[in-house]
């Protein structure tokens, strides 16, 4: 771990002056002082009375005894940030709310939305103390606004590469534009926590009852600007969803959080993949499979064979369940960025249909089924031939054809019509949720397209599911798709 900066007994004294060259340039970020001097802890003992003004949070008792736990296993947490709260919980961190004690006296470039947050998400008047002057008169005290961090404890149980990958990708992102920078971070023993900014957001359960498409809009240019700028350097996020992407309507700004499970594009070869060859290899190679041979023109197999002597397939299926990419599920090893592409046509959808979460499947079977309920069985084989996998299924409920995501996007929210906006929203949804990879929108594509280039502002709120529900009727695709592979074959 020489990629962070240790953190023995006494790291929170404030001696910058003596920190060793060897130093981590991640740690030095936010700890060093403008005029170049070293300062004194003593300076903290102000930021724990001017915080106290605020009406402590209502927290609970578990909580307490955690960030407690925290403070005594890692000396000297206290002497810089106070904690306030937990705000998050997940597999490999926890993230707790904590004010930064000394935040006046280093510098804070990375402290972009600083201003806009202290004005829009004001807190309640102080009670300030009165001093007595000379005159005998009692004058309030000059107080700061305090500033606020957030401390991500990253579990023991991670690997110490698993840890400096996520360290070392924020460094990298540092400065793009809606991605959440790294300020610094620290380890000692084997604790590592990682000091973030903390940015105020609202709950995605209240945006996706309230948003309009015009906060749509808003939404998605901001989250395709982080992806923009974090493909760009050819990085994966591999786990795109609304919880990791804090949104703040009020400055119509997010930003994208949590790189525990991204990846450098290509940094876990494993071979290529078939959909990395051209159609004919693929087509050539599908018509040498075991499959084509034998399987193809008999009826559907009723399982798979006990004693299997053909070799596991391994791929990276990191994320969360019901936001993974298609070729995630069918095991591709050539994966590219277009993967968080897919993750976020799934939040669009969800904003569009009014349902969270949108797809609920317990593993990858189940997520497989879901899909093809949506594209139908012909869309399914096609995509999961281009990866040298089979899809089969005998659920009399899917059909060879699937349905328009503007009818999904209509019996999901109990429409009987979309709007013109919504219709905009929905062809670009159509670009984001595309089967085969190489189709599908990059962020730069999605960009330009019309729904941020020329928008149609024809835009309602949306009221809840009416009396009457919408037609339920089957309306199956009846535009001719691409070529299909296996009906080739």
């Amino acid at each position: 771990m020489s990629a962070l900066q240790t953190a023995p007994t006494g790291i929170f004294e404030l001696q910058r002056n003596s920190l060793s060259k060897s130093s981590c340039a991640i740690a030095r970020h936010k700890y060093t002082r403008e005029d170049g001097t070293a300062t004194s802890s003593d300076a903290s003992a102000g930021g724990h009375e001017e915080a106290n003004f605020q009406d402590e949070e209502n927290i609970d008792e578990s909580v307490k005894e955690d960030m407690k736990k925290l403070e005594d296993t890692f000396p000297g947490i206290a002497y810089r940030f106070r904690l306030l709260n937990r705000i998050g919980e997940g597999t490999f961190s926890t993230v707790y709310k904590a004010e930064d004690l000394l935040y006046d006296h280093y510098r804070n470039d990375w402290d972009v939305f600083q201003g806009r947050q202290c004005e829009i998400w004001a807190n309640p008047p102080s009670k300030r103390r009165r001093m007595e002057g000379e005159s005998g008169q009692y004058s309030p005290t000059k107080r700061r606004k305090p500033r606020y961090v957030a401390l991500k404890k990253i579990y023991v149980t991670s690997s110490p590469f698993r840890i400096q990958n996520e360290l070392e990708l924020l460094n990298d992102l540092r400065g793009c534009r809606s991605v959440c920078p790294l300020i610094t971070a620290f380890r000692y023993q084997d604790q590592v926590v990682a000091v973030l900014p903390f940015f105020p957001h609202t709950d995605f359960r209240i945006q996706y009852r309230t948003f309009m498409v015009a906060d749509m809009r808003h939404y998605f240019r901001s989250l395709f600007t982080a992806l923009h700028s974090v493909h760009k350097h050819d990085i994966l996020h591999r786990d795109i969803k609304p919880t990791n992407f804090l949104y703040n309507p009020e400055i119509r700004e997010g930003v994208l959080v949590d790189f525990g499970l991204a990846e450098r594009e290509g940094s876990e070869f494993t071979g290529t993949c078939i959909c990395g060859y051209p159609g004919y290899v693929r087509r050539s190679r599908f018509l040498q499979s075991y499959y084509s041979t034998h399987c193809s023109n008999s009826a559907l197999s009723a399982g798979y064979p006990k004693n299997d002597s053909r070799p596991t397939k391994r791929a990276n299926r990191a994320g969360t369940r019901g936001f993974r990419a298609p070729e995630v599920l069918f095991k591709c090893t050539s994966q590219t960025t277009k993967i968080d592409m897919w993750s976020a046509g799934v939040i669009l959808l969800t904003l569009l249909g009014r349902r969270f979460p949108f797809f609920n499947s317990t593993d990858d079977v189940d997520a497989t089924i879901e899909m093809a309920s949506i594209f139908g069985t012909r869309r399914m084989k096609t995509a999961a031939a281009m990866h040298g996998q089979v899809f089969e299924t005998n659920i009399p409920t899917i059909g060879e054809k699937g349905y328009s995501w503007e009818r999904l996007v209509k019996w999901a929210s109990c429409v009987e019509e979309l709007t013109d906006s919504e219709k905009q929203a929905t062809r670009l949804l159509t670009g984001l949720m595309e089967l085969d990879p190489h189709k599908r929108l990059g962020a730069s594509d999605a960009l330009q397209h019309e729904f941020f280039t020329d928008p149609i502002e024809h835009d309602v709120e949306w009221g809840g599911p009416p009396e009457d529900s919408a037609d339920s009727g089957e309306d199956e695709v009846d535009k001719d798709d691409d070529a299909d592979e296996v009906a080739m074959i």
